[in-house]
Protein backbone atom coordinates (compact mmCIF):
# COMPACT_ATOMS: atom_id res chain seq x y z
CA UNK A 1 0.00 0.00 0.00
CA UNK A 2 1.17 3.19 -0.89
CA UNK A 3 1.68 4.26 2.49
CA UNK A 4 1.99 8.20 4.14
CA UNK A 5 3.26 8.71 7.52
CA UNK A 6 1.77 11.66 9.52
CA UNK A 7 2.25 14.24 12.51
CA UNK A 8 -1.04 16.04 11.41
CA UNK A 9 -0.95 19.59 11.60
CA UNK A 10 -1.70 21.27 14.94
CA UNK A 11 -1.93 24.45 17.41
CA UNK A 12 1.01 26.86 15.94
CA UNK A 13 4.19 26.07 18.10
CA UNK A 14 2.63 22.45 19.26
CA UNK A 15 5.80 19.92 19.45
CA UNK A 16 3.90 16.96 18.30
CA UNK A 17 7.61 15.07 18.19
CA UNK A 18 7.61 15.21 22.04
CA UNK A 19 3.97 15.63 22.44
CA UNK A 20 3.21 12.66 23.77
CA UNK A 21 5.25 13.00 26.52
CA UNK A 22 5.50 17.05 27.32
CA UNK A 23 1.47 17.83 26.16
CA UNK A 24 2.34 21.83 26.10
CA UNK A 25 3.78 24.35 23.49
CA UNK A 26 7.64 24.52 25.40
CA UNK A 27 8.85 28.02 26.85
CA UNK A 28 10.53 28.59 23.19
CA UNK A 29 10.43 27.13 19.81
CA UNK A 30 11.08 23.56 20.05
CA UNK A 31 10.46 20.90 17.77
CA UNK A 32 11.50 17.06 18.44
CA UNK A 33 11.88 14.76 15.35
CA UNK A 34 9.09 11.87 14.87
CA UNK A 35 11.42 9.14 15.33
CA UNK A 36 8.29 6.99 16.31
CA UNK A 37 7.01 7.22 12.58
CA UNK A 38 9.97 7.45 10.95
CA UNK A 39 11.15 3.87 12.17
CA UNK A 40 7.97 1.90 10.46
CA UNK A 41 8.47 4.86 7.45
CA UNK A 42 12.25 3.40 7.06
CA UNK A 43 10.48 -0.50 7.15
CA UNK A 44 7.81 0.25 4.20
CA UNK A 45 9.35 0.97 0.97
CA UNK A 46 7.93 3.78 -1.00
CA UNK A 47 6.36 5.50 2.04
CA UNK A 48 6.41 9.60 2.93
CA UNK A 49 6.52 10.93 5.83
CA UNK A 50 5.31 13.96 6.62
CA UNK A 51 5.59 16.40 9.77
CA UNK A 52 3.50 19.13 9.59
CA UNK A 53 3.93 21.20 12.67
CA UNK A 54 7.77 22.04 12.46
CA UNK A 55 7.47 22.36 8.45
CA UNK A 56 4.17 24.77 9.23
CA UNK A 57 2.10 23.14 6.73
CA UNK A 58 -1.85 23.33 7.60
CA UNK A 59 -4.72 20.70 6.04
CA UNK A 60 -4.60 22.32 3.11
CA UNK A 61 -0.53 21.34 2.17
CA UNK A 62 -1.15 18.02 2.78
CA UNK A 63 -4.42 17.07 0.92
CA UNK A 64 -2.58 16.98 -2.12
CA UNK A 65 -0.29 14.16 -1.07
CA UNK A 66 -3.47 12.11 -0.02
CA UNK A 67 -4.59 11.48 -3.91
CA UNK A 68 -0.98 9.32 -4.13
CA UNK A 69 -1.61 7.31 -0.86
CA UNK A 70 -4.01 4.17 -0.16
CA UNK A 71 -2.63 4.38 3.92
CA UNK A 72 -2.02 6.71 6.20
CA UNK A 73 -0.76 6.08 9.71
CA UNK A 74 -0.82 9.35 12.16
CA UNK A 75 0.68 8.98 15.39
CA UNK A 76 -1.46 10.86 18.03
CA UNK A 77 -1.34 11.04 21.83
CA UNK A 78 -3.55 11.86 25.04
CA UNK A 79 -3.23 15.60 24.70
CA UNK A 80 -3.79 15.96 20.86
CA UNK A 81 -6.08 12.85 20.48
CA UNK A 82 -9.28 15.02 19.68
CA UNK A 83 -7.61 17.17 16.84
CA UNK A 84 -5.77 14.55 15.22
CA UNK A 85 -9.34 12.75 15.34
CA UNK A 86 -10.85 15.54 13.34
CA UNK A 87 -7.57 15.49 10.94
CA UNK A 88 -8.97 12.11 10.18
CA UNK A 89 -12.04 13.03 9.45
CA UNK A 90 -11.32 15.53 6.92
CA UNK A 91 -8.76 12.75 5.27
CA UNK A 92 -11.90 10.72 4.60
CA UNK A 93 -13.92 13.53 3.03
CA UNK A 94 -11.04 13.82 0.65
CA UNK A 95 -10.15 10.74 -0.30
CA UNK A 96 -13.19 8.24 1.41
CA UNK A 97 -11.86 4.98 0.59
CA UNK A 98 -8.28 5.62 1.94
CA UNK A 99 -7.01 3.82 5.13
CA UNK A 100 -6.44 5.72 8.24
CA UNK A 101 -4.45 3.64 11.31
CA UNK A 102 -3.08 5.32 14.82
CA UNK A 103 0.13 4.86 16.26
CA UNK A 104 1.11 5.69 19.97
CA UNK A 105 0.59 5.46 23.09
CA UNK A 106 -2.43 6.81 23.94
CA UNK A 107 -4.14 4.11 21.40
CA UNK A 108 -1.79 1.13 22.85
CA UNK A 109 -3.30 1.39 25.57
CA UNK A 110 -6.79 2.38 25.24
CA UNK A 111 -7.20 0.68 21.66
CA UNK A 112 -10.96 0.13 21.71
CA UNK A 113 -11.98 3.53 23.45
CA UNK A 114 -9.88 5.20 20.91
CA UNK A 115 -11.48 3.68 18.04
CA UNK A 116 -15.23 4.04 19.69
CA UNK A 117 -14.63 7.81 19.47
CA UNK A 118 -12.77 7.74 16.13
CA UNK A 119 -15.10 6.26 13.64
CA UNK A 120 -12.84 7.58 10.87
CA UNK A 121 -10.04 5.69 11.55
CA UNK A 122 -9.45 1.85 10.67
CA UNK A 123 -7.10 0.78 12.97
CA UNK A 124 -4.99 1.07 15.75
CA UNK A 125 -1.30 -0.82 16.18
CA UNK A 126 -0.50 -1.42 19.95
CA UNK A 127 2.41 -1.48 21.90
CA UNK A 128 5.41 -1.92 19.86
CA UNK A 129 4.14 -1.11 16.79
CA UNK A 130 7.06 -0.73 13.45
CA UNK A 131 6.49 -4.45 12.21
CA UNK A 132 2.69 -4.31 12.44
CA UNK A 133 2.14 -1.21 10.69
CA UNK A 134 4.85 -2.92 7.79
CA UNK A 135 2.53 -5.80 7.99
CA UNK A 136 -0.57 -3.61 7.07
CA UNK A 137 1.62 -1.89 4.65
CA UNK A 138 2.61 -5.27 2.91
CA UNK A 139 -1.24 -5.83 2.60
CA UNK A 140 -0.89 -9.02 5.18
CA UNK A 141 -4.95 -9.61 5.96
CA UNK A 142 -5.53 -7.77 8.95
CA UNK A 143 -6.51 -10.83 10.78
CA UNK A 144 -3.56 -12.38 10.87
CA UNK A 145 -1.66 -9.10 12.05
CA UNK A 146 -0.44 -9.69 15.74
CA UNK A 147 -0.90 -6.41 17.98
CA UNK A 148 -3.33 -4.94 15.77
CA UNK A 149 -6.93 -3.55 16.38
CA UNK A 150 -9.61 -3.05 13.64
CA UNK A 151 -13.01 -2.84 12.17
CA UNK A 152 -14.25 -5.83 10.88
CA UNK A 153 -16.45 -5.54 7.78
CA UNK A 154 -19.22 -5.72 9.91
CA UNK A 155 -17.98 -2.92 11.61
CA UNK A 156 -17.30 -4.47 14.86
CA UNK A 157 -14.17 -4.00 16.59
CA UNK A 158 -11.62 -6.82 16.68
CA UNK A 159 -8.17 -7.12 19.17
CA UNK A 160 -5.79 -9.66 17.41
CA UNK A 161 -3.29 -11.30 20.12
CA UNK A 162 0.03 -9.25 21.40
CA UNK A 163 2.75 -8.69 19.18
CA UNK A 164 6.00 -10.16 20.83
CA UNK A 165 8.64 -7.70 21.89
CA UNK A 166 11.25 -7.00 19.93
CA UNK A 167 14.65 -8.05 21.06
CA UNK A 168 17.00 -7.71 18.24
CA UNK A 169 16.80 -3.86 18.01
CA UNK A 170 19.62 -3.85 15.33
CA UNK A 171 16.67 -5.29 13.03
CA UNK A 172 15.46 -2.08 12.72
CA UNK A 173 16.78 0.26 9.85
CA UNK A 174 18.07 3.74 10.57
CA UNK A 175 15.59 6.67 10.61
CA UNK A 176 18.43 8.86 9.47
CA UNK A 177 17.92 8.27 5.69
CA UNK A 178 14.13 9.10 6.32
CA UNK A 179 15.00 12.26 7.86
CA UNK A 180 17.24 13.02 4.79
CA UNK A 181 14.88 12.17 1.89
CA UNK A 182 11.66 14.08 4.22
CA UNK A 183 12.49 16.11 6.51
CA UNK A 184 13.90 19.67 6.68
CA UNK A 185 16.25 19.39 9.39
CA UNK A 186 16.53 23.08 10.14
CA UNK A 187 13.31 23.20 11.08
CA UNK A 188 13.84 21.13 13.92
CA UNK A 189 14.91 23.22 17.39
CA UNK A 190 16.17 22.27 21.08
CA UNK A 191 16.58 25.01 23.32
CA UNK A 192 18.93 23.60 25.26
CA UNK A 193 21.05 21.68 21.92
CA UNK A 194 22.99 23.28 18.82
CA UNK A 195 21.54 24.23 16.14
CA UNK A 196 20.85 22.07 13.97
CA UNK A 197 20.78 18.96 15.82
CA UNK A 198 19.22 15.27 15.28
CA UNK A 199 18.26 13.07 17.31
CA UNK A 200 17.70 9.38 17.61
CA UNK A 201 17.32 6.01 19.89
CA UNK A 202 19.97 3.87 20.28
CA UNK A 203 17.81 1.53 22.19
CA UNK A 204 14.34 0.98 24.01
CA UNK A 205 12.91 0.62 27.51
CA UNK A 206 13.52 1.60 30.64
CA UNK A 207 14.08 -0.03 34.07
CA UNK A 208 13.16 2.64 36.00
CA UNK A 209 9.70 2.17 37.66
CA UNK A 210 8.72 6.00 37.13
CA UNK A 211 4.84 6.27 38.02
CA UNK A 212 4.45 9.48 35.68
CA UNK A 213 7.00 8.03 32.85
CA UNK A 214 4.68 7.23 29.50
CA UNK A 215 6.67 5.44 27.32
CA UNK A 216 8.12 2.37 29.48
CA UNK A 217 4.86 1.48 31.01
CA UNK A 218 3.05 1.40 27.83
CA UNK A 219 5.24 1.04 24.47
CA UNK A 220 8.95 0.24 25.44
CA UNK A 221 8.68 -1.78 29.06
CA UNK A 222 10.67 -1.82 31.57
CA UNK A 223 13.72 -4.05 29.70
CA UNK A 224 16.81 -1.56 27.96
CA UNK A 225 17.04 -3.29 24.95
CA UNK A 226 19.44 -1.86 22.69
CA UNK A 227 21.54 -1.75 19.22
CA UNK A 228 24.85 -2.79 18.94
CA UNK A 229 27.20 -0.20 19.03
CA UNK A 230 28.62 -1.33 15.98
CA UNK A 231 24.95 -0.52 14.78
CA UNK A 232 24.69 3.22 16.31
CA UNK A 233 28.22 3.82 15.17
CA UNK A 234 27.36 2.92 11.61
CA UNK A 235 24.67 5.39 11.77
CA UNK A 236 26.16 8.04 13.21
CA UNK A 237 28.92 7.92 10.33
CA UNK A 238 26.06 7.84 7.67
CA UNK A 239 24.53 11.07 9.30
CA UNK A 240 27.63 12.72 9.92
CA UNK A 241 28.45 12.44 5.86
CA UNK A 242 24.79 13.29 5.13
CA UNK A 243 23.96 16.06 7.10
CA UNK A 244 27.51 17.99 7.37
CA UNK A 245 25.67 20.99 9.05
CA UNK A 246 24.70 18.97 11.89
CA UNK A 247 26.50 20.82 15.19
CA UNK A 248 24.74 17.81 17.62
CA UNK A 249 23.73 14.34 17.55
CA UNK A 250 21.50 13.90 20.97
CA UNK A 251 20.54 10.17 21.51
CA UNK A 252 16.79 10.06 22.77
CA UNK A 253 16.65 6.54 24.84
CA UNK A 254 14.89 6.93 28.38
CA UNK A 255 18.24 6.72 29.59
CA UNK A 256 21.51 5.87 27.68
CA UNK A 257 23.32 5.68 30.85
CA UNK A 258 21.23 2.67 32.50
CA UNK A 259 24.46 0.52 30.84
CA UNK A 260 27.67 2.13 31.53
CA UNK A 261 29.59 -0.32 29.88
CA UNK A 262 27.81 -0.02 27.28
CA UNK A 263 27.76 4.02 27.36
CA UNK A 264 31.33 4.02 27.73
CA UNK A 265 32.18 1.60 24.70
CA UNK A 266 29.69 3.86 22.88
CA UNK A 267 31.35 6.87 23.92
CA UNK A 268 35.04 5.98 23.06
CA UNK A 269 33.53 5.20 18.82
CA UNK A 270 32.01 8.74 18.93
CA UNK A 271 35.05 10.06 20.06
CA UNK A 272 36.99 8.80 17.32
CA UNK A 273 34.27 9.76 14.68
CA UNK A 274 34.70 13.91 16.28
CA UNK A 275 31.66 14.24 16.80
CA UNK A 276 29.51 16.36 19.10
CA UNK A 277 26.58 14.57 21.10
CA UNK A 278 24.60 14.85 23.84
CA UNK A 279 21.89 12.47 25.47
CA UNK A 280 19.14 11.94 28.20
CA UNK A 281 21.11 10.61 31.95
CA UNK A 282 20.40 9.91 35.60
CA UNK A 283 21.58 11.56 37.66
CA UNK A 284 23.41 8.91 39.08
CA UNK A 285 26.16 8.40 36.76
CA UNK A 286 29.49 7.91 38.48
CA UNK A 287 32.03 10.23 37.93
CA UNK A 288 34.45 7.76 35.90
CA UNK A 289 32.23 7.52 33.21
CA UNK A 290 31.44 10.75 32.87
CA UNK A 291 34.56 11.56 32.47
CA UNK A 292 34.89 8.74 29.63
CA UNK A 293 31.83 10.06 28.07
CA UNK A 294 32.90 13.63 28.29
CA UNK A 295 36.71 12.80 26.79
CA UNK A 296 34.75 11.70 23.67
CA UNK A 297 32.62 14.53 22.76
CA UNK A 298 30.06 14.34 25.19
CA UNK A 299 28.58 18.25 25.36
CA UNK A 300 25.02 18.14 27.37
CA UNK A 301 23.37 15.91 29.50
CA UNK A 302 19.11 16.18 29.77
CA UNK A 303 18.19 15.05 33.11
CA UNK A 304 15.11 14.69 34.99
CA UNK A 305 15.32 15.47 38.70
CA UNK A 306 11.62 15.94 38.96
CA UNK A 307 12.18 16.99 42.44
CA UNK A 308 14.35 18.43 45.70
CA UNK A 309 12.10 16.94 47.73
CA UNK A 310 12.91 13.35 48.70
CA UNK A 311 10.07 12.19 49.79
CA UNK A 312 8.14 12.87 46.50
CA UNK A 313 10.89 11.42 44.50
CA UNK A 314 9.92 7.91 46.99
CA UNK A 315 6.23 8.72 46.29
CA UNK A 316 6.63 8.48 42.58
CA UNK A 317 9.60 5.77 42.51
CA UNK A 318 12.50 7.55 40.80
CA UNK A 319 14.88 5.51 42.67
CA UNK A 320 16.87 8.44 42.93
CA UNK A 321 18.42 10.27 46.37
CA UNK A 322 18.64 14.45 46.30
CA UNK A 323 22.63 13.68 47.57
CA UNK A 324 23.64 11.47 44.79
CA UNK A 325 21.84 14.35 42.43
CA UNK A 326 23.88 17.08 44.26
CA UNK A 327 27.00 15.18 44.05
CA UNK A 328 26.28 13.87 40.53
CA UNK A 329 25.55 17.67 39.39
CA UNK A 330 28.56 18.49 41.26
CA UNK A 331 30.42 16.09 39.12
CA UNK A 332 29.23 17.64 35.70
CA UNK A 333 29.91 20.87 36.61
CA UNK A 334 34.02 20.44 37.31
CA UNK A 335 34.41 17.85 34.29
CA UNK A 336 32.40 20.95 31.98
CA UNK A 337 29.34 18.97 31.52
CA UNK A 338 26.49 21.12 30.19
CA UNK A 339 23.34 20.10 32.32
CA UNK A 340 19.73 20.55 31.02
CA UNK A 341 17.56 19.97 34.08
CA UNK A 342 14.11 19.16 33.93
CA UNK A 343 11.49 19.05 36.89
CA UNK A 344 7.90 18.38 37.43
CA UNK A 345 5.75 20.40 39.69
CA UNK A 346 2.42 18.94 41.06
CA UNK A 347 3.51 15.08 41.56
CA UNK A 348 2.02 13.16 44.33
CA UNK A 349 2.85 14.73 48.08
CA UNK A 350 3.44 18.34 46.11
CA UNK A 351 2.85 21.36 48.75
CA UNK A 352 3.57 24.93 48.62
CA UNK A 353 6.87 23.65 50.69
CA UNK A 354 8.43 21.23 48.08
CA UNK A 355 7.54 23.07 45.23
CA UNK A 356 9.67 25.97 47.13
CA UNK A 357 12.36 23.29 48.03
CA UNK A 358 12.40 22.15 44.68
CA UNK A 359 12.88 25.71 43.24
CA UNK A 360 15.70 26.14 46.15
CA UNK A 361 17.61 22.93 45.15
CA UNK A 362 17.60 24.07 41.14
CA UNK A 363 19.24 27.12 42.21
CA UNK A 364 21.70 25.67 44.21
CA UNK A 365 22.48 22.74 42.00
CA UNK A 366 22.63 25.58 39.12
CA UNK A 367 21.85 23.50 35.87
CA UNK A 368 22.58 25.57 32.33
CA UNK A 369 19.23 25.63 31.40
CA UNK A 370 15.83 24.13 32.99
CA UNK A 371 12.21 22.80 32.02
CA UNK A 372 9.62 22.99 34.43
CA UNK A 373 6.18 20.94 33.65
CA UNK A 374 3.06 20.14 35.49
CA UNK A 375 2.66 16.59 36.40
CA UNK A 376 0.69 14.80 33.89
CA UNK A 377 -1.40 11.58 34.39
CA UNK A 378 -1.55 9.91 31.03
CA UNK A 379 -3.64 6.76 30.88
CA UNK A 380 -1.99 3.73 31.35
CA UNK A 381 0.41 5.19 33.84
CA UNK A 382 0.69 4.07 37.10
CA UNK A 383 -0.07 7.93 37.94
CA UNK A 384 -3.19 7.62 36.06
CA UNK A 385 -4.82 4.83 38.44
CA UNK A 386 -3.77 6.56 41.23
CA UNK A 387 -5.28 9.74 40.16
CA UNK A 388 -8.60 8.61 39.38
CA UNK A 389 -8.68 6.42 42.66
CA UNK A 390 -7.81 9.29 44.66
CA UNK A 391 -10.25 11.50 43.29
CA UNK A 392 -6.92 13.89 41.84
CA UNK A 393 -8.07 14.54 38.56
CA UNK A 394 -10.37 17.87 38.60
CA UNK A 395 -11.38 17.07 34.80
CA UNK A 396 -12.33 13.39 34.48
CA UNK A 397 -11.93 13.67 30.61
CA UNK A 398 -8.39 14.85 31.33
CA UNK A 399 -8.00 17.39 28.57
CA UNK A 400 -4.05 17.82 29.14
CA UNK A 401 -4.59 21.17 26.60
CA UNK A 402 -6.28 24.38 26.49
CA UNK A 403 -7.99 25.69 22.65
CA UNK A 404 -4.51 27.14 21.90
CA UNK A 405 -2.19 24.01 22.78
CA UNK A 406 -1.05 25.40 26.08
CA UNK A 407 -0.64 22.86 29.06
CA UNK A 408 -2.88 22.66 31.94
CA UNK A 409 -3.03 21.34 35.61
CA UNK A 410 -4.89 18.02 35.94
CA UNK A 411 -4.15 17.04 39.24
CA UNK A 412 -6.08 19.06 42.02
CA UNK A 413 -4.77 18.41 45.76
CA UNK A 414 -7.35 19.14 48.80
CA UNK A 415 -4.20 21.19 50.25
CA UNK A 416 -3.29 22.31 46.45
CA UNK A 417 -5.36 23.51 44.02
CA UNK A 418 -4.31 22.79 40.28
CA UNK A 419 -4.72 26.16 39.21
CA UNK A 420 -1.91 26.73 42.07
CA UNK A 421 -0.04 24.63 40.94
CA UNK A 422 -0.23 26.04 37.42
CA UNK A 423 0.73 29.21 38.72
CA UNK A 424 3.58 27.99 40.61
CA UNK A 425 5.91 27.27 37.25
CA UNK A 426 5.89 30.55 36.00
CA UNK A 427 6.66 31.63 39.45
CA UNK A 428 9.75 29.38 39.07
CA UNK A 429 10.70 30.27 35.92
CA UNK A 430 11.32 33.52 36.69
CA UNK A 431 12.76 32.88 40.47
CA UNK A 432 15.38 30.41 38.62
CA UNK A 433 16.44 32.84 35.73
CA UNK A 434 15.79 36.43 36.80
CA UNK A 435 18.75 35.85 39.21
CA UNK A 436 21.58 38.57 38.75
CA UNK A 437 24.07 35.43 38.56
CA UNK A 438 21.94 33.36 35.52
CA UNK A 439 21.22 36.56 33.67
CA UNK A 440 25.58 37.14 33.86
CA UNK A 441 26.34 33.74 32.59
CA UNK A 442 23.56 33.92 29.89
CA UNK A 443 24.85 37.51 28.66
CA UNK A 444 28.40 36.17 28.41
CA UNK A 445 27.13 33.78 26.37
CA UNK A 446 25.71 35.73 23.93
CA UNK A 447 28.48 38.26 23.86
CA UNK A 448 31.06 34.99 23.38
CA UNK A 449 28.76 34.03 20.22
CA UNK A 450 26.94 36.41 17.73
CA UNK A 451 25.15 33.45 16.57
CA UNK A 452 24.43 32.44 20.13
CA UNK A 453 23.25 36.74 20.62
CA UNK A 454 20.05 36.21 17.99
CA UNK A 455 19.21 32.94 19.42
CA UNK A 456 19.19 33.93 22.89
CA UNK A 457 17.38 36.87 21.62
CA UNK A 458 14.65 35.51 20.03
CA UNK A 459 14.33 32.61 22.42
CA UNK A 460 13.65 35.54 25.41
CA UNK A 461 11.17 37.00 23.11
CA UNK A 462 9.54 33.55 22.87
CA UNK A 463 10.02 32.94 26.81
CA UNK A 464 7.90 35.77 28.18
CA UNK A 465 5.30 35.13 24.99
CA UNK A 466 5.02 31.99 26.87
CA UNK A 467 4.44 33.16 30.38
CA UNK A 468 1.81 35.85 28.77
CA UNK A 469 0.06 32.68 27.17
CA UNK A 470 0.05 31.05 30.07
CA UNK A 471 -1.25 34.04 32.05
CA UNK A 472 -4.17 33.68 29.54
CA UNK A 473 -4.89 30.29 30.30
CA UNK A 474 -4.84 30.75 33.75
Amino acid sequence: MRTLFLHPPSYDGFDGGAGARYQMKREVRSFWYPTWLAQPAALVEGSKLIDAPPHRLKFDGIAPELNNRDLVVMHTSTPSFKADVRTAERIKTVKPDIKIGFIGAKVAVEPEKSLIAAPAVDFVARNEFDFTIKEVADGRPWKDIKGLSYRNPAGLIVHNENREVLENMDALPWVTPVYKRDLTIENYFGGYLLHPYISFYTGRGCKSRCTFCLWPQTVGGHRYRVRSVEDVVGEMKWAKDAFPNVKEFFFDDDTLTDNLPRVEALAKELGKLGVTWSCNAKANVPRRTLAVMKDNGLRLLLVGYESGNQQILFNIKKGMRVEFARRFTKDCHELGIVIHGTFILGLPGETRETIQETLDFAKEINPHTIQVSLAAPYPGTFLYRQAKENGWLYNEEIDLLTQEGTQIAPLNYPHLSHTEIFASVEDFYRKFYFRPSKIASIVAEMIASPAMMKRRLREGIEFFQFLRSRRDAA
